[in-house]
């Protein structure tokens, strides 16, 4: 860290104090070469690899809200930006968790990090070895598990009350056969341009708001 008569420097000072996080104080070219190339306003964090959470405490989440679990599955979404996003969306809509694999999918990385902006921290993320699997332990604990594609039941019709999973599938691809077939139905966006499709990120977020719209119509 460099810069302590800066206000801002003495902001983050502030909070990593409060916080008990340790600062070490040195000059620019230290701070250039930490940096490797990237740019920097005189401040450097470190932060450890990203905590993922686990289904059950996904499900301890809704428990403590006194709410039934609301939580979205990505199936291979490998766009950072797609999944930072959707992080977002899924914070702001209440959502209790995200699920993602392992396998065919983008980690939470520096870059979705940034683009949630902050939701990464709020909304418990469990990483999975098979996204089918988690998806049948969803039945088994009666959640209805329900997949965002095309060709399915209209989201305005549908009633998304009580405990569900949506699953988001892959930019392009959308939701993987075998996954589809596990879910308990299929749900889509009405399309009415003359392309077929949105962006995963903006799909999930519509059907979110629609679950969200019809929880509150059955209060």
């Amino acid at each position: 860290m460099q810069g302590k008569g800066d206000e801002r420097v003495s902001a983050i000072l502030d909070m990593a104090k409060r916080a008990g996080v340790p600062v070490r104080f040195c000059d620019r070219k230290s701070l250039d070469r930490a940096a490797e190339g990237a740019s920097h306003q005189g401040c450097i964090g470190y932060a450890s690899d990203f905590v993922y959470s686990d289904i059950d405490d996904i499900f301890a989440l809704a428990e403590s809200r006194g709410e039934p679990p609301f939580i979205v599955v990505l199936d291979g979404i490998e766009d950072p930006h797609n999944l930072g996003s959707i992080l977002r969306t899924c914070e702001c809509g209440g959502v209790h968790g995200v699920i993602i694999g392992k396998n065919r999918q983008v980690a939470v990385t520096d870059t979705v990090i940034k683009v949630a902006e902050g939701a990464a921290e709020y909304v418990p993320i469990a990483r999975v070895t098979n996204v089918n699997d988690a998806v049948r332990e969803l039945k088994e604990r009666r959640v209805w598990v329900y997949a965002l594609d095309m060709d399915g039941s209209d989201v305005y019709k549908s009633d998304l009350t009580g405990a569900v999973a949506l699953v988001v599938g892959a930019e392009g691809k959308g939701v993987s056969r075998l996954t589809k077939q596990l879910c308990d139905g299929v749900i889509s966006l009405p399309m009415r341009g003359k392309i077929n499709s949105l962006n995963a990120s903006v799909a999930a977020a519509v059907a979110i708001y629609r679950k969200i719209e019809c929880d509150g119509k059955n209060k």
